[in-house]
């Protein structure tokens, strides 16, 4: 038996959508659409459930790093973006069948991490040595992350 709530870990580039974006959001909460990996989108449709916690990391900054805390409010549902041929997203073997192939959740912020918790932070501290994010070769956008992990990071994060 799966026990909840699960732990996750989302990328997100700080240029297109930082977690002060999701703080300025309406409620506070958000979409996270956009995935196009079929494992990363499989954990949304599969294992994202109401009430799961997410690490929000900052890929591709100076540093990178988890910049906070947020929340599952909604399981996945069609990513509409997959169908718009004006999106970024769009991608035209979805609408073959007339619904997208690609699903997104809905997220809100819980809290900003009090101080960054980079990748070079990540992988120096104990516990956190066999963390999916600090893994060889693990490029994966979302990755779960465990009960363990969980809590040594938001300890990092200034958020236990």
């Amino acid at each position: 038996m799966i026990q909840r709530p699960r732990f996750w870990l989302m990328k997100t580039e700080p240029e297109v959508f930082s977690f002060d974006d999701l703080m300025r959001a309406p409620r506070q909460t958000t979409c996270w659409e956009g995935v196009r990996n079929y494992q990363a989108r499989n954990m949304m449709r599969d294992d994202f459930k109401i009430g799961d916690e997410v690490l929000v990391y900052h890929s591709n900054a100076t540093p990178p790093g988890v910049a906070g805390v947020a929340r599952v409010v909604r399981e996945a549902y069609p990513d509409p973006a997959a169908l718009d041929p004006d999106s970024e997203y769009f991608d035209e073997k979805s609408g073959a069948h007339g619904e997208s192939r690609w699903v997104m959740v809905d997220i809100q912020a819980v809290a900003p991490a009090q101080k960054l918790v980079s990748l070079d932070v990540i992988r120096n501290t104990a516990g956190l040595e066999d963390m999916l994010l600090v893994k060889r070769g693990q490029r994966l956008s979302i990755q779960p992350v465990t009960l363990a992990e969980w809590q040594i990071v938001c300890r990092l994060c200034g958020l236990a």
